[in-house]
This record gives C-alpha cells, structure tokens and sequence, in this order.
C-alpha cells in the first residue's frame, strides 16, 4: 500500500517537474514570457526593436527557429523549434539575458523614457530579491513551454491565437497590420522579422 502511494505521488510531482520544460529536443514549443510586475516596457519602439535584434542573433548563432511571434506591451508569445546542438532552454536563457541588459541600459540612458525612476526601482527590487540576478530584474523567470506537434490543429490554433493578440487588444483591425508579430509574414506582405519560419 506505502509502495502505491509512493509511486503515485512520484509520479505526479514527475508530472509536474516536467509540465512546463523542453522536454523533447526536436520538439516544437508554443512559449510565453513576461515582464516582471507587467510592467508595459515594450510601449516603445526602441525596446522592442531590441528584441527582434535578440531573436534575429539566436536565430543566426544559436539555431533557433522562429514559426510565429507577437511582442505584446508586456509579455511575449512564441512558436519556437532549434536545430543544432544547443537546447532550447539554453537558447531562451541566453535572449532574455541579452535582451535584459540591452533593453535596461537602453531605459537607463534614454533621455525621453519619462518612466525611468519608477521601472528602474521595480527591475532592482526584484533583482536584489532574487540570488540569479546581479542587479536588475527584467523578465519573469518562467518560460511556461508547451510541446505542439507540427502540423496540427494545435500548431494553427497557437499560431492564430498569436496573430489575433493585438486584434483583441484593440490595437489594429486585421492581425497583419501590427508590426510587432509574424501574421504579415503570413500573409506575405513580408514583415519586420524576416527570419521567421513561414509553415503553410
């Protein structure tokens, strides 16, 4: 009886531990990562520009592949693959590191970012509340991966859900209008992030 009810609780917390990580090497991965305290950073071009840079290197470096993106004011949605030998945890880990410090030096020596003082001491209290950070905090921990089989109802309704997060926002009309996502690349009105893996 103890040796069931060790092994069903194994077993669940085995669930758990592995629910939301890059579980499968070859695997395709819807993902969403967020600002800490949704704090609305990417109102403005510049930061999110320097994101797309981020996505553009991991590409070109690290093997990352890029199927479908949006860059909301807080948060970010991805369908991601890899190819090469880096893993995608690897691969994640080092864009929102190299994003965090170019975006934060980037808010730190902007002199029209009229919200400065206030970003600042969030990104620092919750950088010195966390023993993997040095300083600044800029985005939430968690990359919350789901492994989507490709071709599949699940990838179109990922990749659509993308597209439409901006429409229901109530930032533009038709989902290829917004710049910051890969719907025009969809569409073929070619789009700002090239790189991306166009699969029909």
């Amino acid at each position: 009886m103890l040796t069931c009810a060790f092994f069903i609780i194994f077993n669940y917390f085995q669930r758990v531990s592995t629910k939301y990580k890059f579980a499968n090497p070859e695997g395709v991965y819807f993902v969403t990562f967020a600002v800490v305290h949704w704090v609305d950073v990417f109102t403005r071009n510049i930061y999110r520009d320097i994101l797309l840079d981020s996505f553009r290197y991991c590409v070109k470096e690290k093997g990352l592949i890029i199927y479908g993106f949006v860059i909301m004011s807080n948060h970010v949605h991805l369908l991601i693959g890899k190819k090469g030998d880096q893993s995608l945890s690897a691969i994640m880990r080092d864009m929102k590191k190299f994003s965090s410090v170019k975006i934060i030096r980037e808010i730190i020596e902007n002199p029209v970012e009229s919200r400065k003082q206030w970003i600042l001491k969030l990104f620092s209290d919750t950088g010195k509340a966390n023993s993997n950070n040095t300083h600044y905090q800029l985005w939430q921990q968690e990359n919350h991966p789901i492994e989507i089989e490709p071709n599949s109802d699940m990838f179109d309704r990922k990749l659509d859900y993308i597209h439409q997060n901006p429409v229901k926002a109530g930032w533009v009309d038709e989902a290829s209008a917004y710049v910051y996502s890969s719907a025009s690349n969809y569409e073929e009105k070619g789009g700002v992030l090239r790189e991306v893996e166009v699969v029909y």
